[in-house]
């Protein structure tokens, strides 16, 4: 099967990052929990980890970086166990469910307020963007937290972060969501301001399932949403007070952890050329694609890899079908879990067809996904 849906997990991944995985199912010795040789060994490689994951977002300390077992895990401590009674958010209309249900959660407890920033330009074509001054408009006095993507999972646009964060207050938290920009985009979290980081690990970063992680500053302390054991401070009855234990209870997924740092070494050698010809990929599609009659394109190249698109009279999930069950054809249909986005793009009724590319994806596959288009708008 041909597979573009890399947004939402990435179909390959490099060699030393299936190697290193396999080899790591096969220790199966807790890292942190016992005291010999081979329980060390493993909590030593997700030191490195944590140091490598700090280095490469240039962020507060490996203390400040926490493992979790995806991104929406990392985005709901970031939310849930930092904001408090009588906060008030600004959010962008590009996030993801997983930064609007847990808001949306806490509003309907009457724990906090949220608005939503809009999208301004043209809808097509990957023109429409956020605009800081519109963040701004909405800041309160008690305005604890902006959230803003780092990449949108519908169109991949990318908000331009390093201007959003100069026009916020110093008092005011910035969390982006890192779920489609890490590993594609150069996120350096003290050169743009970011105090909270969330990271998907089987996406860009050439992780498996299972694996992301949290990183935050020193001007937040987030608090445990998951109570349990540690490995540090048995007898008492409460978390450690000190990170990242704090927010880590239970048993660490070693093999995902492993992956995530050969992940991440394989992105510090070929990270840059990878991006250059995701960029060049969609490139090659979007441009394919307006030879096509009855598409319309929603993205722009982007080193993502996300080109998103609609067939004018056909709904974006029976064309997906088509492309799987006639074709061989693996990408994604519908709305995403993205719903004020498609709001945003006019595309909530039909949603987007959305085709992810890896740099591990060629020309020649691209040409027999756009044939296949091309045949499904003859029909």
């Amino acid at each position: 099967m041909l597979y573009f849906d890399n947004a939402a997990t990435g179909g390959r991944k490099p060699d030393q990052v299936l190697n290193a995985t396999a080899a790591a199912m096969k220790v199966c010795a807790n890292p942190g929990r016992s005291g010999h040789k081979l329980s060390l060994s493993c909590a030593n490689t997700v030191q490195q980890c944590r140091n490598a994951l700090d280095a490469y977002f240039d962020g507060y300390g490996f203390d400040r970086v926490i493992f979790t077992k995806n991104c929406t895990e990392a985005l709901n401590i970031a939310i849930l166990g930092v904001l408090h009674a009588g906060d008030h958010v600004v959010v962008s209309c590009m996030e993801h469910n997983s930064v609007l249900r847990p808001l949306q959660y806490l509003q309907s407890q009457d724990v906090i307020t949220y608005d939503v920033c809009p999208l301004r330009g043209e809808r097509e074509n990957g023109n429409a963007n956020l605009d800081p001054t519109d963040i701004a408009a909405r800041l309160r006095n008690n305005t604890r937290m902006v959230i803003v993507t780092t990449a949108s999972n519908v169109n991949g646009c990318l908000p331009p972060l390093e201007k959003i964060k100069k026009i916020l207050p110093k008092n005011v938290l910035f969390l982006c969501d890192g779920a489609q920009g890490g590993g594609h985009i150069p996120i350096k979290m003290k050169g743009a301001g970011v105090d909270l980081l969330c990271l998907a690990g089987h996406k860009g970063l050439m992780g498996i399932q299972g694996s992301g992680a949290l990183l935050f500053s020193d001007r937040v302390q987030p608090r445990p949403i998951l109570h349990g054991g540690t490995g540090s401070l048995s007898i008492s009855l409460e978390m450690p007070d000190f990170y990242p234990d704090a927010l880590e209870g239970g048993t660490l997924s070693y093999p995902a952890i492993v992956s995530l740092l050969e992940g991440v070494r394989y992105l510090s050698v070929h990270g840059k050329q990878a991006n250059s010809r995701c960029l060049m990929l969609t490139a090659y599609f979007l441009n394919g694609l307006c030879g096509l009659r009855d598409y319309v394109s929603y993205s722009r190249p982007n080193p993502c890899g996300l080109a998103s698109f609609a067939h004018k009279n056909l709904p974006s999930e029976y064309v997906a079908d088509l492309l799987s069950e006639r074709y061989d054809i693996a990408l994604r249909g519908g709305l995403h879990c993205a719903p004020l986005m498609h709001q945003a793009l006019g595309t909530q009724e039909n949603g987007l067809l959305r085709a992810s590319f890896s740099h591990f994806n060629s020309e020649r596959e691209v040409d027999k996904l756009l044939s296949a288009l091309e045949e499904i708008a003859k029909m």
